[in-house]
């Protein structure tokens, strides 16, 4: 695995799985196309609790990694299709240790317009939680555990 991810040289998507901290600034900055006056960035960052869990000290995610990347470029090709303005798009998620206040997943959509961005980015993070093979396990002060609210993995094209 790759420790740190770095923007592609060329094309307009840059996807990964890594176990190094997510480059979330560059992730931004390399979305911002001279065609595109939105760029919307998700950030979803490990916090100190979770319904039911006060005290949570740290995540832990896990992957069946060779999937992960095609199920990412599945997640792209279909906001691609959907939104056929959208500029960049970055699709990068966690693995590893992520302690609280690190990012573990981060979707960027670049577009013409703030509506295409939003929608764009929304789909990608909405749809890479339900179809990307990446699960979590929470470490809180009373206890631990996997996928407390583990969801059954879809395809791209059922989400």
């Amino acid at each position: 695995m790759s420790a740190v991810l770095t923007p592609p040289a060329s094309g307009d998507d840059w996807l990964g799985l890594t176990d190094a901290v997510l480059p979330v600034g560059a992730a931004s900055d390399w979305a911002v196309l001279p065609r595109c006056g939105g760029v919307v960035l998700f950030s979803g960052t490990a916090r100190d609790h979770a319904p039911g869990r006060e005290g949570v000290e740290q995540l832990e995610y896990e992957a069946y990694e060779e999937h992960v990347v095609p199920r990412l470029a599945d997640i792209a090709a279909s906001m691609r299709e959907q939104w056929p303005t959208v500029g960049r798009i970055v699709l990068l998620h966690r693995v590893g240790v992520v302690p609280v206040g690190e990012s573990s997943v981060v979707v960027v959509a670049s577009a013409p317009h703030r509506d295409g961005a939003f929608a764009a980015a929304r789909f990608g993070i909405d749809t890479l939680k339900a179809t990307v093979p990446i699960w979590k396990r929470e470490r809180w002060k009373d206890g631990e555990s996997w996928g407390l609210e583990s969801q059954h993995i879809t395809s791209v094209d059922e989400s």
